[in-house]
């Protein structure tokens, strides 16, 4: 086992600074503290200076109406004050909720030996996508920077650093060098990329070094996906934590890179723009270990989703107390991508399949379902459908009398698979998930209370294109998914010679419009072009508006778009505008 070289720092020549990104727990105050203490002591045994923790993170985040609860907001605030007690010689800077003249307020407190030293208020509130900020916290007004030694920083949350016109730029003028950004940033896919060119802006303009701590782990049909960072003014990335982990990043900045403002900068002061706090004057050197700080290679885009997904999906269900997962499986690649990641994420002993054969499923359905298990390592469980179905249509036979087959028929299979796994669900206390992609959830080419049954929708943002190239992604770690199911034509197999292009555009064409017109906000006239002619792109819209009221009927699926169904897309179920 590895050891480290000890040895006295001068605390004049550098600063060891630390982010702690931790998974937290919405509503598991004491847990959250617990994990903080813990971080808090790593951080004490390196011999750093200053650590940040994620926005919110006693609470967890987001708390949502858990915040119109008094006894909620007590809680965080009576924890905060028990964490300062176990707060040493180490300055800490933690998210928590304040209370405040009977208002609420997205708060950070910053600790040093036993004490809050000042409690720092978001400016910028979220009101946007995932975010409801502006329905619960009142908007703070008056920056605080803060002096250690001879290092003066500054704290802003979240949204705070993506606009020019938030505190940045008032408290490096208040002589702070650097920021200290605590977030709770959900997931999208190339998201880090967008944090890393906001602050950057903010590093140029201001001429500063920017520590930015992020939340990691899952949240409902949330992704927090870490990657914090420490940024220098020129605006090179020094070093990165982990993505999609819990992670310690500790790294030092020496403090002739630090010092750029004058004598009297420093001085404590309150005015009506930012106020100057005092942590210590002076700070005695201490022992601790040489760091060697870790490389980070970012992910590969695809890498990145697959990564996400699995963190989502381990997340909601370790933190809502299951432990054992159903899955429909067909024999079709979205059902096959959703057993993967159950399996990479839960272990194949939580993962249990059910294949439900009727007179349309194919002999290749059934001979690649069972590859799949076997390759995965999971538990089958094959119940064939035909004596149910026959039983619904002999007693639906007189209401029925002298029509002709049609949809009905097909949903009536696909609700007696959906009735067997909630069943299933039912008696074993197994988490069914459902396997509907973003494409099928988009046109309504799902069935209520079918396929759509469940409680978590795994892959609900995710398109149809980028399921076949998340099953490429994780053959190439390991072929678990058989090559026919990648290569044959998709088929709901409900109706003889079946084939989802019978009723949708090819997934090629058909994805572009969806991301143009959910996640884009384009209408007809935009989207139409040489290769997506004006009546098909009429025909997906008309599907996406006809499809809302079972969308809301979805069980909640993890967000990797920049705008998925749900929180980020809150359309009325009773809605006759169509545009131009």
């Amino acid at each position: 086992m590895p050891f480290l070289f000890l040895w006295v720092v001068n605390r004049m020549d550098e600063l060891r600074i630390a982010v702690g990104q931790i998974n937290c727990i919405v509503g598991n105050i004491k847990g959250n503290c617990a994990r903080i203490v813990e971080y808090i002591e790593k951080s004490r045994a390196l011999g750093v200076d200053i650590i940040t923790f994620p926005e919110l993170a006693i609470t967890g985040y987001p708390p949502e109406d858990l915040l119109l609860k008094g006894s909620f907001i007590d809680e965080n605030i009576k924890a905060l004050g028990e964490l300062t007690e176990a707060v040493g010689d180490i300055v800490v800077v933690v998210g928590f909720v304040n209370r405040q003249g009977g208002h609420l307020y997205n708060a950070a407190a910053v600790m040093y030996r036993g004490k809050i030293k000042g409690i720092c208020h978001k400016t910028l509130l979220p009101n946007y996508g995932v975010f409801d900020e502006k329905r619960y916290f009142e908007q703070g007004n008056k920056p605080l920077v803060f002096r250690y030694g001879e290092v003066v920083f500054g704290i802003s949350i979240c949204e705070d650093i993506w606009h020019r016109e938030g505190p940045t730029g008032k408290m490096a003028q208040a002589g702070a060098s650097l920021i200290c950004n605590i977030n709770a940033s959900p997931y999208h896919a190339g998201k880090i990329h967008v944090r890393a060119e906001i602050s950057r802006d903010r590093v140029r303009e201001n001429n500063v070094f920017i520590s930015y701590v992020n939340m990691v782990g899952g949240q409902d049909e949330l992704v927090f996906d870490g990657q914090s960072f420490v940024m220098d003014k020129r605006g090179r990335i020094m070093a990165k934590a982990d993505a999609f982990r819990e992670d310690l990043l500790v790294l030092d900045i020496p403090l002739k890179k630090l010092g750029r403002k004058t004598k009297s900068s420093l001085q404590p002061r309150t005015d009506n723009i930012v106020r100057v706090v005092t942590i210590s004057r002076k700070v005695l050197p201490r022992e601790r270990p040489r760091l060697s700080l870790p490389v980070r290679k970012p992910l590969e885009p695809v890498a990145e989703v697959y990564e996400a997904l699995k963190l989502g999906l381990h997340d909601y269900v370790a933190k809502n107390d299951f432990q054992k997962t159903v899955i429909g499986l067909s024999g079709g690649i979205d059902s096959s991508i959703v057993a993967a990641l159950a399996v990479d994420s839960l272990g194949s002993d939580n993962v249990i399949g059910v294949f439900m054969p009727f007179r349309y499923t194919s002999k290749e359905s059934g001979t690649d379902t069972e590859e799949l298990v076997k390759r995965l390592g999971i538990r089958l469980l094959t119940i064939p459908i035909h004596e149910i179905y026959r039983a619904y249509i002999s007693t639906l036979g007189p209401a029925f009398s002298g029509l002709h087959e049609d949809i009905t028929e097909e949903n009536i299979q696909a609700r007696i698979r959906g009735n067997i796994l909630m069943a299933l669900s039912n008696k074993f206390g197994w988490l069914v998930l459902t396997t509907g992609n973003k494409s099928e959830m988009s046109v309504g080419y799902a069935t209520l209370y079918g396929d759509m049954a469940g409680g978590f929708a795994v892959i609900k943002d995710v398109p149809k294109t980028l399921v076949y190239r998340l099953c490429k992604y994780r053959n190439s770690l390991s072929p678990v998914i058989p090559e026919r199911v990648l290569t044959k034509e998709p088929t709901a197999e409900l109706k003889p010679d079946q084939k989802d292009r019978d009723t949708l555009p090819p997934y090629e064409h058909l994805d572009p419009v969806l991301k143009g017109y959910i996640e884009e906000d384009r209408d007809l006239n935009a989207i139409t072009s040489r290769e997506l002619s004006r009546a098909t792109v009429r025909k997906v819209l008309h599907m996406v508006e006809r499809s809302e009221y079972k969308r809301r009927q979805s069980p909640p699926g993890i967000k990797i778009t920049p705008k998925a169904f749900g929180k980020d897309r809150r359309m009325p179920i009773t809605n006759q505008y169509r545009g131009k």
